[in-house]
């Protein structure tokens, strides 16, 4: 089905909350609709975090995890810090930057859906974590004040957003000055040709929004940001796309070379600016 501005946030409400329920009735998310959902070779979503940073963390948390990346290993997170995770599903990137930040910074997770904030409350619960508050709200419309974090960071959510450049602004606006925009995402190399898009959205599931990577970078310039770069870290080849093609009615043999490795997770990174020094005669008076 061809998703629309108008419902894509529904959709994807109603997927996370699916995946939600099936971690608390014991069962394992995914990040899409592909064949190897549920298992341990879904080439979006396996083997991110090493078992180091698993150690003490809800098992649930780890089953809950949508993500394409691993944000808070990239992100150079400080003690005393603020991060805010965008899209916190059922919290393991809240959980692994409040440690990094330790007991005077703070972790914020945002979700707009009732049972991953449910979840990720209990994982919270069970971790015995207590520099975090779980915030239900939208990644478009982030219920903080403005200049209030230091970094922020998001896996693989920001592709889901129907309005990328309130996203964008969102997260500068609520960045203190000389702040970190430190996310997982997944991209495309090059205009995919509208057809092969079309047909990608039966498989997308973390990628059914993916900019194109120069669009991106493009984007967040435009909302004010600097230092802007991207650093692939997963690409998606021939046989990732056989995988998320399988079962989905589409002709694997036509389309899986065609989108071979036109997907890529990546780290994109940007800084807000610091506040210019007071310089002119009398201006600090």
């Amino acid at each position: 089905m061809n998703a629309t501005t108008s419902n894509i946030k529904e959709i994807v409400k109603e997927r996370y909350g699916q995946a939600a329920l099936r971690v608390t009735t014991g069962g394992s998310s995914c990040c899409g609709a592909s064949s190897a959902c549920g298992t341990d070779v879904d080439p979006i979503t396996s083997n991110l975090y090493d078992e180091k940073q698993k150690q003490g963390l809800p098992q649930e948390a780890i089953l809950a995890s949508l993500g394409c990346g691993n944000p808070t290993a990239l992100a150079q997170l400080k003690p005393g810090e603020v991060v805010l995770d965008l899209g916190s599903g059922g919290g393991i990137d809240v959980l692994l930057s409040a440690r990094r930040v330790g007991p005077t910074g703070k972790a914020f997770g945002l979700d707009m859906t009732d049972e991953m904030l449910a979840l990720a409350r209990e994982n919270q619960k069970k971790s015995g974590i207590e520099n975090v508050e779980f915030l239900k709200g939208e990644i478009e419309s982030i219920p903080l004040p403005d200049n209030t974090v230091d970094v922020i960071i998001s896996n693989c959510v920001i592709n889901l957003s129907a309005d990328k450049d309130k996203v964008l602004k969102e997260a500068f606006r609520v960045l203190k000055p000389g702040g970190r925009f430190a996310v997982s995402d997944v991209v495309t190399r090059g205009e995919m040709l509208p057809e092969i898009r079309a047909k990608v959205l039966l498989w997308v599931g973390c990628i059914a929004g993916a900019l194109e990577e120069n669009d991106y970078l493009a984007r967040l310039t435009a909302a004010g940001f600097t230092d802007v770069e991207l650093e692939p870290t997963r690409v998606y080849n021939l046989e990732d796309a056989r995988a998320f093609l399988s079962g989905q009615g589409i002709d694997v043999d036509a389309i899986a070379p065609q989108v071979d490795g036109k997907f890529f997770s990546a780290f994109v990174r940007a800084t807000k600016p610091a506040t210019k020094p007071c310089c002119a005669p009398g201006c600090c008076s």
